[in-house]
């Protein structure tokens, strides 16, 4: 064997052993969805989208998310500006994988409430550049929408992460989502993305989102900032999180359909 077959060799051995070392996909999908998110939070949410010609629009919103057991239900109220005021999204969400989850949306305009059904959760969600999918999912991620695989190991602000790929189980749920692959970049302390890219069904590059300013309130992680770009449209969605609340522990009343005509 020659020196050079020999590196070669060796190299592709401590690469074969380094990969074997890290958790895969399913593991680490699992311990992002372990993580404590507490049983419900209440808290504030600005939207600004800005299109590529720069003009931006300015959503302000309250939210409330609760768990029951496994399955979670969460609310959003609009509170301005005046043409989005009352509009409200209602969404809950069931742990067993044979139940579709329910989605509605209220449109003051139109004093109904809408069901969302299953075909539009890859919809963009009221303007922004996250689905109502991805506004559902929240810091999870979907255990029956995809396959997964470690792809190795990557950095975002400092912060050493996984990287994890995730293709759609089907063309149907590609189609569904809108998306023909994820890959996220895994914070490996905390086990929450702080990096997301996007590919479109046809495998071109779609979007990428970015998740700052994560610290702890109340003794759990939460992200404050989320930032969206899309490749294709050049449309851009900044999220920002504020007066996030764990410990007051959130009504039922706010999780129905009628809530959302009556608003807050």
């Amino acid at each position: 064997m020659t020196k050079t077959v020999l590196i070669l060799s060796m190299l592709l051995t401590s690469l074969g052993t380094a990969a074997a070392n890290l958790p895969d996909g399913d593991e680490i999908a699992r311990r992002i969805n372990a993580r404590d998110e507490g049983l419900s939070v209440a808290r504030d949410l600005t939207m600004r989208m800005t299109d590529r010609r720069g003009k931006s629009r300015t959503r302000e919103t309250r939210g409330f998310r609760k768990y029951y057991g496994e399955d979670k239900r969460t609310v959003i109220f609009y509170l301005s500006p005046k043409n989005v005021k009352d509009t409200a999204f209602l969404t809950w969400d069931y742990a067993d994988p044979e139940r579709d989850d329910d989605q509605w949306l209220y449109l003051p305009a139109m004093r109904k409430v809408r069901r969302i059904s299953a075909s539009d959760r890859g919809d963009y969600f009221l303007g922004t550049d996250l689905t109502y999918e991805d506004i559902k999912l929240e810091t999870r991620v979907s255990i029956r929408d995809y396959h997964r695989k470690t792809k190795g190991e990557d950095e975002v602000d400092g912060h050493p992460c996984y990287l994890l790929e995730s293709t759609p189980v089907d063309a149907k749920t590609a189609r569904e989502l809108g998306y023909g692959k994820v890959e996220q970049c895994v914070d490996k302390e905390i086990w929450m993305t702080r990096r997301a890219r996007f590919w479109d069904t046809k495998g071109k590059p779609l979007k990428t989102a970015y998740f700052r300013d994560i610290r702890k309130v109340q003794g759990i992680w939460t992200q404050h900032r989320i930032e969206v770009e899309n490749h294709k449209t050049g449309h851009k969605t900044l999220f920002l999180f504020s007066h996030v609340d764990y410990q007051t522990l959130v009504s039922d009343k706010w999780f129905t359909r009628d809530a959302l005509r009556r608003g807050l």
